[in-house]
Order: C-alpha cells, then sequence, then structure tokens
C-alpha cells in the first residue's frame, strides 16, 4: 500500500509540474506577442516615411518642371524688346545695318498741298540680314550752310529686320507753307541710319513743298517695313 501511495503522489506532482510549466509557457507567448504588437506599432511612422519621402519628392520634381517650363529672357514679350535691339524672334544676334550697305533715297510723298511729307527708304544691299529699327538722325541743311537738327514724332519704334534686299521708310512730317513767305530754304537732308554713326547726304526732293515755320518744327518718324 505504502509503494501504492509513493507512486501516486510521484504522478500527482509530474502532473503539477507539467502544468505549471504549461502555464509558464503560455505566458512566456503573451508576452511574446505582445512585444512583437508594441514593435509593430512603434515601427509604423518609419513606413509611412517613403511616403511622406515620396510626396515631398513629387512636389520638389512639380517645382522643378515649373522652373524649367519658365519663359527664358528672349522668348515671349521680350522677343519684341530683343528685336528692337538687334535680335531675332529666335534668340539669334542681327547686327543693325550699316550706312555703308544702304541704298538711301528721298522723295516727295505729300498727301495734299497742307500736308508735307517726305519718304525716306532705304534699301539692304548686304549680304546679311541686319536691323534697321529706330529712329533715324536726320539734319536739314540750308540754302546758307548751316543745319538744324529734326526733332523725332511722338510714335513707338516698329521692329524693321531687313534681309538683303529688303526695304525700310521712314518719313519727315511738317506743315506746307502755301504763302510763299517761307524763311526756309532746304538743299540737303543729312541721313544717319538707326544705331549708326555715318551720315549720307541726299538732295532735298524738287517739288516738295515750301517749310512752314522752323525747321525745328519738321518732325522724323520711326522706320518700317514697306510690307
Amino acid at each position: 500500500m505504502k509503494s501504492t501511495r509513493i507512486t501516486a503522489l510521484a504522478a500527482i506532482g509530474v502532473a503539477v509540474t507539467l502544468s505549471l510549466t504549461a502555464c509558464g509557457n503560455g505566458d512566456s507567448g503573451k508576452d511574446s506577442s505582445a512585444k512583437d504588437s508594441s514593435s509593430a506599432s512603434s515601427s509604423s511612422p518609419t513606413s509611412s516615411s517613403p511616403s511622406d519621402g515620396g510626396s515631398k519628392s513629387e512636389a520638389g520634381s512639380g517645382s522643378g518642371g515649373s522652373e524649367a517650363g519658365k519663359a527664358k529672357p528672349g522668348s515671349g514679350k521680350d522677343t519684341a524688346a530683343g528685336a528692337a535691339n538687334g535680335t531675332t524672334k529666335t534668340g539669334g544676334k542681327v547686327t543693325f545695318c550699316k550706312t555703308a550697305d544702304l541704298a538711301i533715297d528721298a522723295r516727295d510723298a505729300s498727301p495734299d498741298k497742307t500736308s508735307g511729307r517726305i519718304d525716306i527708304t532705304m534699301i539692304n544691299r548686304g549680304s546679311t540680314t541686319c536691323s534697321a529699327t529706330g529712329f533715324a538722325g536726320v539734319d536739314i541743311k540750308d540754302a546758307d550752310h548751316t543745319s538744324s537738327p529734326i526733332e523725332r514724332g511722338h510714335a513707338q519704334p516698329r521692329i524693321t529686320t531687313l534681309k538683303p534686299g529688303d526695304a525700310a521708310v521712314f518719313d519727315l512730317a511738317y506743315d506746307i507753307d502755301s504763302s510763299g513767305n517761307s524763311l526756309a530754304s532746304p538743299t540737303n537732308i543729312l541721313v544717319t541710319p538707326p544705331n549708326e554713326t555715318h551720315t549720307v547726304s541726299l538732295k532735298w526732293p524738287a517739288g516738295a513743298g515750301a517749310i512752314k515755320g522752323a525747321y525745328t518744327d519738321v518732325e522724323v518718324y520711326p522706320t518700317h517695313t514697306t510690307e
């Protein structure tokens, strides 16, 4: 009987030990699960970082694209200004027309007997395209051998680019004196093309109306193409 009790007690002890071990392992599993859950929770901001980074990268790319898409100097509205300063619409450099490359003449173009007008034509005889944009310098020489500079009229210059053989025109405008008492006796027109320093002397057109007032009452207007 004693042997049987000892055996039974030993079996109970083994069972209790196994039960405690099982409980211990269960707690350990829970702790491990909790730690894993905590670890996963703390890593979630890191996993969203690439998303944030991607968003910033796209914004940066958009900004960069915007900069790249901006108009550069020499395009859009600046083209007209550039052409007026001797550049083409594509940004290529065009030199101003040289006096030596221009065939220049003057003719009477009065529309009536009260409005005097003289057209001065400049033809590009050079081998390259050039710019004649702006106001020509003009003096009128009188019979007494004095000369007077002509004032600019109120007008904006127009882009005047001349290919070989093309012509540009500018006008002198004044009031005609039909009284027969004009004090002006013009003999020559001294013309300096826009942005040039060399001058040519043209004969005052025969048949042009007499100038009313003084030479300071004559106005010169900017060049334009004949097209």
